[in-house]
């Protein structure tokens, strides 16, 4: 299953009327995994949209609306999440975390991330819950980008899952040895 990342700037002040150009016209034959709007990191007019499946022509459709007036947009397969293919719904915070990478560790990365998440998201101090983890499509540069999107119930949440379990951080450590740089916007689904 294929997936797209399109960070994009709306015409105006804010991302309203790009979301709704795109609510009335659609994105398909692609599905949209979820919109979403700037908490931190993403400005007032910027809007983040999510698709899956047949998503080669989603960069096109979105960069093409008269309410966008610029868009960027990463190709993307998941490696051990989602395991479901279906829109996000839950509210809450959604942090997309990018991480610079080479193309040979990516299942090294998402091995450990497995592993670290048997602890992360079992516990009783916050509520996490990792929603993918992607690999870029294009991987004929030794080094590219992977986008972890997780779940938290809140920033309170966000806040305290900074120390996980040990052995969810054991991994995290790991999985990080082999990252040059990660970069992370906090955002809220819109429903």
């Amino acid at each position: 299953m294929a997936y797209a990342f399109t960070r994009l700037t709306c015409e105006g002040r804010d991302y309203g009327a790009g979301h709704r150009a795109m609510q009335a016209s659609g994105l398909g034959p692609a599905d949209v995994w979820g919109f979403f709007h700037g908490l931190f990191g993403v400005a007032s007019n910027e809007l983040i949209v999510v698709t899956y499946g047949d998503v080669a022509h989603v960069h096109d459709a979105i960069a093409g609306m008269d309410e966008v007036v610029a868009a960027n947009t990463l190709l993307l397969e998941p490696t051990v999440r989602p395991t479901e293919y279906a829109p996000r719904s839950r509210e809450g915070l959604y942090v997309f975390r990018f991480f610079e990478v080479e193309h040979k560790d990516v299942d090294e990365i998402a091995a450990l991330s497995f592993e670290a998440w048997k602890t992360f998201e079992n516990v009783d101090d916050y509520q996490a819950e990792p929603q993918g983890l992607f690999r870029q499509q294009d991987t004929t540069a030794p080094t590219g980008r992977t986008l972890l999107c997780t779940w938290y119930d809140g920033l309170n949440s966000w806040q305290a899952s900074r120390t996980p379990p040990a052995t969810a951080s054991d991994n995290f450590r790991q999985r990080h040895t082999l990252t040059r740089s990660t970069v992370a916007y906090a955002t809220r689904l819109l429903t």
